[in-house]
């Protein structure tokens, strides 16, 4: 396996751009890419599955630890010819940065710079990228090369090449590249919108392939030593009892599509067979599951659809009303309330098994590392149990009542700074806006499964005659 980190220089130098460009175009030379994200991110994710086909994965230093990442990256890796890994902000930025998620997992970064403006001046730039890898705690991360973006002219990128001494030029995007990513609040499209067409990946796919030395890069592209330890605390077996399967059914659509990937596959380790739902389109959740997952997403501009839906909403409340287990997060979270103002104001009826009602603020509520506390065990894990994930929404409840949800959570922020309680409970159901990683606390998925069979059980012994 070779591989490779595309770094940056800072945030909107280009990056998500040059790795798409790159994954599409290796793809298109037949090889078999693997493509991960630095961070928390899922929408970059989504646009990654877009350009080769394969499912990305986020590989997150804070949230799961050397270990885990390194595990990660190798068993996925291990299944493909190269794996790309796209970076976070500019390459030094942060304790946990893109430079030392490359030196954990010894492989060469490949530096984007924005060439908008700068011609000679990119050498002393490079230099410095490069001569901050040789000191302090940045040691062993090697800048395998560069690709420059928004360049001007085949004579402007001449320029820029002569300009940058001992470290490999692998060539450019230009200027006028007719292509771009569609925004909003939380940031780019996501993939289940396919803000990206299949001809715009093409065209950005020859550009790549025109202008940038994919065989030089290959050639600097690492092969990191194989590894068969599997990530601390990584179920080795389903948890259910006598090959016992929780079906667990996951929001599945345009509204809802923020997952951690790791989180699906460690349910299936556990013992879960994933079910896919519509929130938007079916009319009830999928017959015979033990278990319901609804995750974040964008569900504040599709609340009329959500709203519309009727059936639905009726099908989630009476499978609360009745015990059955549920979790929301985020967008899954303002989905169980009981209604939604979007942007514009307009109030919309959600599905009512939380009393509260959210808004959408014009400012950004939330965004940081959260690490989480359960006061009490539920279907996640025991008292004291402690998990980590990320907070990112420009929503609020508006109206949380003093009784009648109890909170999950004690939380923090990722300098340990105390939160207050996080989280609400009813019945089998628990929400919360933050969004947690399973590989942080594998147990979760465990935890979930078992609970969602013992609610089998109990299910079992209502409809008993």
């Amino acid at each position: 396996m070779r591989a490779f980190v595309v770094g940056g220089t800072h945030s909107g130098c280009g990056k998500t751009t040059v790795t798409l460009g790159l994954l599409a175009a290796l793809a298109a030379r037949g090889l078999k890419v693997q493509p991960f994200k630095a961070g928390p991110d899922f929408i970059d994710s989504g646009l990654h599955r877009l350009a080769t086909g394969r499912t990305s994965r986020n590989l997150d230093l804070w949230m799961c630890g050397e270990g885990y990442v390194r595990d990660s990256f190798l068993r996925h890796g291990s299944l493909a010819d190269v794996s790309v890994v796209e970076g976070v902000m500019g390459l030094y930025d942060g304790d946990l940065s893109t430079a030392r998620l490359a030196r954990v997992l010894d492989i060469p970064v490949i530096l984007v710079v924005d060439a908008f403006g700068m011609a000679e001046s990119a050498g002393p730039m490079v230099k410095g990228f490069k001569d901050w890898a040789l000191i302090g705690r940045h040691g062993g991360m090697a800048l395998g090369g560069v690709i420059f973006n928004r360049v001007a002219s085949p004579a402007h990128f001449e320029r820029l090449k002569r300009s940058v001494e001992h470290v490999p030029v692998l060539g450019y995007l230009p200027r006028d590249l007719s292509f771009d990513i569609p925004h909003r609040h939380l940031g780019l499209v996501v993939a289940e919108e396919n803000p990206v067409s299949a001809h715009d990946l093409k065209s950005l796919a020859e550009s790549v392939l025109a202008h940038v030395d994919i065989d030089r890069l290959l050639s600097f592209a690492a092969s990191p030593a194989p590894s068969s330890a599997r990530a601390p605390g990584l179920p080795e077996a389903p948890e259910g009892p006598s090959g016992q399967v929780a079906r667990i059914a996951v929001a599945l659509d345009k509204a809802f599509c923020f997952y951690y990937q790791d989180n699906l596959d460690l349910l299936k380790e556990s013992g879960g067979e994933i079910v896919f739902f519509s929130p938007l389109a079916d009319a009830r959740l999928p017959e015979n599951v033990d278990g319901v997952y609804i995750g974040g997403g964008y569900p504040e501009l599709h609340a009329a659809a959500l709203s519309a839906n009727r059936s639905m909403r009726a099908s989630l409340r009476e499978w609360a009303e009745t015990g059955g287990l549920l979790y929301g997060e985020c967008g899954g979270l303002m989905y169980l309330c009981r209604s939604l103002a979007d942007f514009e104001g307009r109030t919309f009826e959600m599905a009512g098994v939380f009393p509260f009602h959210t808004i959408m603020t014009d400012t950004r509520a939330a965004l940081g590392y959260r690490e989480v506390s359960f006061f009490s065990d539920c279907m996640l894990g025991l008292k004291g149990a402690r998990a980590r994930g990320h907070e990112f929404h420009y929503s609020k409840i508006a109206d949380a009542p003093e009784g009648g949800s109890s909170a999950a959570y004690r939380a923090a922020d990722g300098r340990g700074a105390p939160l207050g309680a996080e989280g609400y409970r009813y019945k089998g159901v628990l929400g919360s806006y933050v969004h947690l990683h399973f590989g942080s606390n594998p147990a979760i998925a465990a935890r979930f499964v078992a609970w969602a069979l013992k609610a089998r059980e109990r299910q079992s012994v209502r409809s008993a005659p």
